[in-house]
């Protein structure tokens, strides 16, 4: 029997272990949080019906997910630093194929599917060789299959690849509203908003539970600065120019605010096969999030590799086909991704995003 070890209880690790329980193929899950709850989990996620709806029919979850989907989610709306709508598009109007969930409650339904024991919350990996864990606690997992499911900063990467992920040059500051009054969600519409103006934007998202998270968006070419960002009147200041209303979301906002440097893989990351050793979501190809694609393509690789698991005999054989599709299609999303970025923060914004979604249409 084939003994495989996952490094990273995300949704890319925990849709591998649960589509390969569906498969009757066994997994351990080696997560460093203590609990499925132990920090935030993260805003809301649009799930693309080719990639992440395509995951959970797979892991036998649609009906879990629709039960809690929010169809409305899908709406979205472009504006300037003065408030004024570019670009507005329902529900309805955008086909209704990728609802939104809050990631933690996605996460939620991916952990009540696992049997007891398949997770190892609590664990930290300090070393990985092919074949090969290291535990904080002296412990040594020896495995056919290691898999790094561990996300941007992954300790599997290094077995496979010298890449780091490097800064993109953008920053978040991210803000929460628990108590959003009717005005600000009018003008937040029921999905994602976006308010861009020349190197800068207010990205806001409607949370289930009347909640709204804003990422506030400032191009600077240190890291670090979005450390002095994360301070409400400092950041107020460096919006100073966008509208009243628009300030509301950060002045409303819960405290602490949270920097959030944005970084990112090379795009075409790849490497040369390893026996035994092999990599999924951030851990393969961490992008930006202005293509909508990162937990997508970490379920989608995940729903890949055990597919693929469960229909070869041997590993090997296994890894060359889910490596294969895996290349192109995160080297496409990753353009896309830096692509987009590009066009939410040049000087005209949002004139070119604007441009991007009616040529869309």
């Amino acid at each position: 029997m084939t003994t495989i070890a996952i490094v990273g209880g995300g949704l890319g690790g925990l849709t591998l272990a649960r589509v390969l329980h569906t498969r009757g193929i066994a997994s351990t899950v080696y997560e460093l949080d203590a609990s499925p709850t132990a920090r935030d989990q993260g805003g809301t996620l649009d799930l693309h019906e080719e990639s992440g709806q395509r995951a959970l029919a797979e892991a036998g979850l649609s009906a879990e997910f629709r039960a809690v989907a929010r169809e409305e989610g899908e709406a979205l709306r472009i504006l300037d630093r003065h408030g004024v709508v570019h670009f507005e598009e329902t529900a309805e109007a955008s086909g209704g194929t990728r609802p939104e969930v809050d990631r933690g409650t996605l996460k939620r339904i991916l952990v009540d599917s696992l049997p007891a024991g398949v997770v190892r919350w609590g664990t930290k990996v300090t070393s990985v060789a092919p074949g090969r864990l290291t535990l904080s606690s002296g412990g040594v997992v020896e495995a056919d299959l290691v898999v790094g499911a561990d996300g941007a900063w992954s300790k599997v990467r290094p077995v496979l690849s010298a890449a780091v992920p490097g800064y993109s040059g953008l920053s978040f500051v991210e803000a929460h509203l628990s108590d959003v009054d009717q005005e600000t969600a009018a003008l937040v519409g029921p999905g994602s908003m976006f308010a861009l103006a020349g190197g800068k934007g207010l990205i806001a998202q409607r949370n289930s539970g009347g909640r709204i998270r804003v990422y506030a968006a400032v191009r600077n070419e240190d890291p670090a600065a979005v450390e002095r960002l994360a301070d409400r009147e400092r950041l107020l200041d460096a919006f100073a120019d966008f509208s009243p209303g628009l300030l509301e979301l950060l002045e409303h906002s819960d405290d602490p605010l949270i920097p959030r440097p944005i970084h990112a893989l090379p795009v075409g990351h790849r490497w040369d096969r390893v026996p035994g050793v092999t990599l999924l979501g951030d851990a393969a190809h961490v992008m930006s999030p202005f293509a909508g694609e990162g937990a997508n393509l970490a379920m989608l690789d995940a729903t890949e590799l055990a597919l693929a698991l469960a229909a070869h005999d041997d590993v090997e054989s296994a890894l060359t086909t889910y490596e294969t599709t895996l290349f192109p299609r995160a080297e496409e999303a990753a353009r896309d991704s830096a692509d987009n970025l590009e066009a939410c923060f040049r000087p005209d914004a949002p004139a070119a995003m604007v441009e991007q979604m009616l040529a869309h249409h």
